[in-house]
């Protein structure tokens, strides 16, 4: 599978020159125009040269600025598909075998973790794993379809130490979880198209205050990211009728694998300690 042009600008971002980030800005926060006007309308409505684009395409790795904006018509064809549409695709295929289709959502798995491996930028995972290891608290959003995943993060921060914070749910208080946050804490927020508002003025707000931002999303032009102190866009392809979170999880995971390592001993006597609760509470069983 290749990657889509907004893989690719994310992939290639910080390589680019200033000018070429903001043709690159342009078009991800453009799409439906760059799709479906000439190149020198689009050029027209940036203010930037259309010979700018078309090296922005060669940067990407695109033959030509067609080339870039077929890819950006194919994503925003996935990307206007209702779930409601989707799910009537999938019915539409009801004759399709079991294998045929574990076959395609194994491959749009595969393809998706590979991509999210080969664009991560290490030295970003570095620093944000660095950083929210030293937070004072750390708070995990996530709406919409996202919650389940926020909670499992949740979860799996819990271990790590009591400054790990799931907010948002089941009526809690956004207000009461943010009044404090300040310069030292952190937020990781993650959201997925249609984007929760919810999340999105979380984001904001946290960035207000002075926390580390974390965005997990798949879309380079998700309002979150320019909130975002650290955003990672992680590939969510599916034959299903809602997108993928096999790689998000995949991502979640290394990230608190990461902080734990980092930590102290405390940190295994406190994850002991859980476990020896949860058996004495008849929480778990061994078998």
């Amino acid at each position: 599978m290749q990657p889509g042009f907004e893989m690719r600008l994310a992939e290639k971002y910080t390589q680019l020159s200033a000018r070429l980030q903001e043709a690159g800005d342009h078009l991800a926060a453009n799409p439906l125009d760059a799709a479906t006007r000439s190149l020198r309308a689009v050029a027209d409505d940036s203010g930037m040269a259309p010979a700018t684009f078309s090296r922005l395409a060669r940067a990407l790795d695109y033959e030509s600025f067609e080339q870039l904006r077929e890819a950006l018509r194919a994503e925003l064809g996935r990307r206007v598909s209702s779930f409601a549409s989707r799910a009537e695709g999938l019915r539409r295929t009801r004759d399709e075998g079991v294998h045929a289709f574990l076959e395609r959502s194994l491959t749009a798995v595969e393809g998706n973790l590979a991509l999210l491996s080969a664009s991560i930028d290490p030295a970003k995972l570095d620093h944000t794993v660095e950083t929210l290891s030293a937070a004072r608290k750390v708070l995990i959003m996530g709406a919409l379809g996202s919650t389940g995943i926020a909670e499992y993060a949740g979860y799996m921060g819990k271990f790590l130490g009591d400054n790990w914070e799931l907010t948002g749910r089941m009526g809690a208080s956004l207000g009461s979880a943010f009044s404090d946050l300040a310069p030292g804490d952190g937020l990781v927020v993650v959201t997925k198209p249609p984007y929760a508002t919810l999340s999105l003025r979380a984001a904001e707000a946290a960035r207000a205050r002075g926390a580390f931002v974390v965005v997990i999303t798949d879309s380079h032009a998700c309002p979150a990211l320019r909130n975002a102190d650290s955003g990672f866009i992680v590939p969510s392809e599916s034959p299903n009728f809602f997108s993928s979170y096999v790689a998000t999880v995949f991502l979640l995971e290394t990230i608190m694998a990461m902080v734990a390592k980092l930590s102290g001993p405390e940190t295994s006597m406190r994850i002991s300690e859980i476990e020896r609760q949860n058996r004495a509470l008849g929480e778990v069983l061994d078998r």
